[in-house]
């Protein structure tokens, strides 16, 4: 899925071993990859992209999970987390394809196509066309997959980390609780957020990480599902801490897209701990929500 992940374990003799913890992160991650890969032609998001209009294909649990929600944060986000961006990131050099000459002008796009989408008895229905992304959650869940198998293998005390997501269980073998810096979009002068991770998630999104060059100009691999255009709201990074690293992957998404002002609100009225790192012409501007202020003291 493009990306590398990192795991940290501490008093795992009981459990089996840093080689059992090993092996559980491969398998949970081959599987992740089986179902929400776009990179596999085999997976099960693959599988429905290419499936006949009126068709409806059943799916695993683990993606259905994902998928159910995904179509929550569709929901609670006014369409700002859309899982249906899969022809538009394509066409803007973001999909399995890569990078491709710039587009000379917005791809043909039906924004929230994604209330077309019917999960019954186990099985999704493709109402055609529909070309699922999941790249804006998948990770978060695979963190959390991740997390579970390790838990009930009986490994206490971890820190996994896939792309920018992390969780962290227990303490380190010092004692204290995994910290991590949140990282921070180049040029930035802020020092580093750093969160102790005790049962928690954090994930993030950031214009930084991918991006095209074009004229000058930077294009966020952000999508505005409203637009069909990529992202022009000055959100530079935006990290979400919570239980969960799949909700607060998508939630991260959708601060993204909402931008500055209306990102903020939407994340402090649903009691997010958010922080969103701003540009600004005279550099760069720091925001926090309140229920985050209040963790950090």
């Amino acid at each position: 899925m493009g990306t590398s992940w990192s795991l940290a374990l501490a008093g795992d003799r009981q459990a089996g071993g840093s080689d059992d913890a090993r092996e559980r992160v491969r398998a949970t991650l081959r599987q992740v990859v089986a179902e929400s890969s776009l990179w596999e032609g085999g997976s099960e998001i693959s599988r429905f992209n290419r499936a006949a209009a009126g068709t409806r294909q059943p799916l695993s649990e683990g993606f259905r999970t994902v998928v159910e929600a995904a179509l929550h944060l569709a929901e609670a986000s006014e369409g700002a987390f859309d899982p249906t961006l899969g022809a538009l990131s394509e066409h803007w050099g973001f999909g399995p394809a890569g990078e491709r000459p710039f587009p000379t002008e917005t791809a043909p796009h039906a924004a929230g196509r994604w209330r077309e989408l019917r999960l019954t008895d186990g099985a999704l229905l493709q109402p055609g066309g529909v070309r699922l992304d999941l790249n804006g959650i998948a990770k978060g869940q695979a963190v959390d997959r991740v997390a579970e198998s390790l838990l009930e293998a009986g490994h206490r005390h971890f820190l996994i980390g896939i792309g920018g997501e992390y969780r962290g269980e227990g303490v380190r073998p010092d004692g204290q609780p995994w910290w991590v810096d949140v990282e921070q979009p180049p040029g930035s002068a802020f020092p580093p957020l750093r969160l102790a991770l005790a049962g928690l998630a954090v994930a993030t999104s950031g214009d930084y990480r991918r991006a095209q060059f074009h004229g000058g100009r930077r294009f966020s691999h952000s999508l505005d599902p409203a637009t069909g255009r990529p992202i022009e709201n000055r959100v530079a990074s935006v990290a979400v801490l919570g239980a969960s690293a799949m909700i607060a992957d998508a939630e991260a998404t959708a601060i993204t897209v909402l931008g500055p002002d209306k990102g903020l609100r939407w994340a402090s009225g649903r009691g997010l701990a958010a922080h969103l790192i701003l540009r600004e012409e005279s550099g760069f501007r720091e925001r926090l929500t309140p229920a985050l202020t209040a963790m950090l003291g």
